[in-house]
């Protein structure tokens, strides 16, 4: 289809025929995400208010089902890009975010981290260092006055804000750590999500959300008893990217339910079903 035969197209969104209006929408949505750009220009060209809603709509909805296909094909990647899948949940927000761009922030922050690492000192100096540069110098931190934001969810609101919640900052955290070379991994607790250090000699537990806080399983253990939870193993070994995603998008789904926002919050558990079950 060239762009004069879908500009009539277009046109035809204007028809006082609800049914030729629904055809036509299904007929756009039917072209995919690829014209997008199309509808934007049209959107930009047209003086209509009710055109213009309708074209907003289809936009969301051909960037929903792009979102959804490439989030499955992240889901199915044989080696997943934690950044890449961050990077996803936040397009959902922000469709023209640029995860080369991530990269870029993450790097800087990763550069001030290496300038003052030394990775010959015990695994707790090495902790409190990369603490002293992303907590102090940087000035990273809890989100505790607008916890309930959705974008405490998305990583680049995150990197431009310096605040977040326990999960997008423990994914900045993790992924300047490994690029350290650090065995810093993420770690599913209830209520709460924490990162770990882990090798075959040493084991402990780092909170993100508080300063990058050290701590013990001993202190795990008390947590879950306080919440009145058996145990798992869950609890305390490394998790998969997948489940990092999955949980991402169920505090995104919480966020956008808490602000009253409850069509974006169902669009969201549709992308958590895509997911599938946790690993």
């Amino acid at each position: 289809m060239d762009k004069k035969e879908f500009k009539a197209l277009v046109s035809l969104l204007d028809d006082e025929d609800t049914e030729i209006v629904a055809h036509v929408e299904q007929k756009i949505i039917s072209l995919g995400g690829e014209i997008i750009p199309y509808l934007e220009e049209e959107w930009e060209n047209n003086f209509n208010t009710d055109t213009q809603r309708r074209i907003e709509d289809l936009i969301h909805t051909l960037q929903f089902d792009l979102l959804r296909a490439k989030l499955s094909a992240w889901k199915h990647a044989k080696n997943r890009d934690l950044l890449e899948g961050m990077a996803l949940v936040a397009s959902f927000q922000y469709p023209d975010i640029d995860v080369s761009e991530l990269r870029k922030e993450l790097e800087q922050i990763y550069y001030e981290a290496w300038l003052q690492f030394k990775p010959e000192v015990h695994p707790f100096d090495q902790i409190k260092i990369l603490n002293s540069v992303l907590f102090g110098k940087l000035k990273f931190g809890a989100n505790n006055k607008n916890f309930h934001s959705p974008g405490n969810s998305m990583i680049n609101v995150v990197l431009q804000t310096k605040k977040g919640n326990p999960l997008t900052l423990c994914v900045i955290y993790m992924l300047v750590a490994q690029k350290l070379k650090l065995p810093v991994y993420g770690v599913n607790l209830p209520n709460l999500f924490i990162l770990t250090y882990k090798t075959k000699e040493i084991q402990f537990y780092i909170n993100a959300f508080n300063r990058g806080l050290i701590f013990t399983r001993d202190d795990i253990d008390k947590y879950i008893s306080e919440l009145y939870l058996t145990q798992k193993d869950s609890y305390y070994e490394p998790c998969s990217d997948l489940d990092i995603i999955r949980r991402v998008l169920k505090n995104l789904a919480f966020a956008f339910e808490k602000i009253g926002d409850h069509y974006k919050s169902e669009e969201i558990k549709i992308l958590i079903t895509g997911l599938g079950n946790s690993e």
